[in-house]
């Protein structure tokens, strides 16, 4: 009786723990947007369920005494984001030393990467508040290093109501908060909630200050489910202003899930100057067929090529021929006594054009050239092509509203040929 009831102990224990460790993981569908500073938090948005994660883009974060100790990155559906947001890596690991916070980075296979900033590793220094001070980049023997933006120390203190930040490279001098962005000293203001509203460029009095371009601010809107809606560029007097790419805000589109699926920008008047949809993988609707017409294109395209060579027609191999052909073929490399891959450019292409068949007598007098589209898929088709000499596979793409042959994989009919 007592091992039975030991054995029900252990069972149930077991139980908590698979319990305990299952609470401990968070799976969310995005990460808060940021572009303003890595001062700023990851932040897990749009909570699912393990199930749903299962079958869907996503970020698990793992939890270990309330603090995140890992994010494992399955988020494939991403739209273009800020380096700021994104990781470049599958895992990112968090260890907790005093008042250090550390992030490395790893591949699937467990091996040690950069992130998307360039850097192997870094350091986050919390004073007894654990108000962030200090973040320094390290590469993979620990020595202190410059991110892809030139970065190898940012240090951040409070004034008043903002986070000044300040960036420095590895001869401390200072570097702007990117480059293509040209703030100096900066002042970050945070809402309530702890997400960023305003990136103030200051002065050494630390009053907002225009950039070459005009701007002395820029403004964050963000909704109740953590989506970036709105972004705006402000001079020193807090009026609208144009940015470097001329525009002076722009508005984000979302689904109900998260994803990203529009952008608008307008003037200082509000008028629209761009409007844009965001097209992502998670919907997967095919495309139309193509049309009789591209059908008929394809096929003369395709016949084109033989057309060139029989008829000594340079002009026709440059239209039918993309300028990065691929074209192979197998044959035999005596030396070595083995199979070998044979290639042949673009530039031999037009040159048999003008001078491979100058004798005609390499073709019948009434050629017999069939062509069958396999298959065919918006902008790009595969084709099977027969002719008196030859069978071959060829791959077309449809660029600036012309197909185009930039595959071709070819065997003599007799296929002996290829490897004697």
């Amino acid at each position: 009786m007592i091992k039975h009831i030991s054995l029900l102990i252990i069972i149930c224990f077991s139980f908590g723990l698979q319990a305990q460790n299952q609470n401990n993981k968070k799976y969310f569908r995005h990460i808060r947007y940021n572009h303003v500073s890595p001062h700023v938090p990851i932040l897990g948005i749009y909570p699912i369920s393990k199930l749903e994660a299962d079958s869907s883009s996503h970020y698990v974060f793992t939890y270990k005494n309330k603090q995140l100790v890992e994010i494992i990155n399955h988020h494939y559906h991403t739209q273009q984001q800020h380096p700021l947001t994104t990781f470049g890596a599958y895992r990112i690991e968090f260890l907790y030393n005093n008042h250090m916070e550390i992030r490395t980075f790893y591949d699937p296979n467990g091996k040690r990467i950069t992130n998307d900033r360039g850097v192997y590793k870094e350091i986050f220094t919390k004073d007894k508040n654990g108000f962030i001070t200090d973040l320094n980049f390290y590469d993979l023997k620990d020595n202190h290093m410059q991110s892809n933006w030139g970065i190898s120390h940012y240090q951040w203190k409070k004034y008043k109501k903002m986070v000044v930040e300040n960036r420095y490279n590895l001869n401390d001098s200072t570097v702007t908060i990117s480059p293509y962005f040209k703030f100096g000293t900066t002042g970050i203001v945070y809402d309530k909630k702890g997400y960023p509203k305003a990136n103030y460029n200051l002065d050494n009095n630390f009053k907002p200050i225009e950039n070459a371009t005009g701007v002395a601010s820029y403004h964050d809107t963000y909704d109740e489910n953590g989506n970036h809606i709105k972004y705006e560029y402000h001079n020193k007097d807090g009026k609208l202003t144009l940015n470097q790419w001329r525009f002076a805000y722009g508005v984000k589109k979302y689904d109900t899930n998260g994803n990203q699926i529009g952008r608008a920008v307008h003037d200082v008047d509000k008028t629209l100057l761009n409007e844009r949809i965001d097209f992502s993988n998670v919907y997967t609707k095919l495309a139309s067929p193509i049309s009789k017409k591209d059908s008929i294109e394809i096929k003369r395209i395709s016949l084109g090529y033989l057309i060139a060579l029989q008829e000594l027609k340079p002009k026709l191999m440059k239209k039918v021929m993309h300028e990065q052909l691929a074209k192979r073929t197998i044959e035999f490399d005596f030396k070595n006594k083995k199979e070998k891959i044979r290639e042949t450019t673009y530039k031999q292409m037009l040159d048999f054009a003008e001078s491979w068949n100058k004798s005609g007598i390499k073709f019948p007098t009434n050629p017999k050239n069939e062509v069958t589209i396999l298959d065919a898929y918006q902008k790009a088709a595969s084709v099977k092509l027969v002719s008196d000499n030859w069978y071959e596979y060829l791959h077309l793409i449809k660029i600036n509203g012309q197909w185009k042959i930039v595959n071709l994989l070819w065997l003599y009919k007799d296929s002996r040929k290829n490897i004697h």
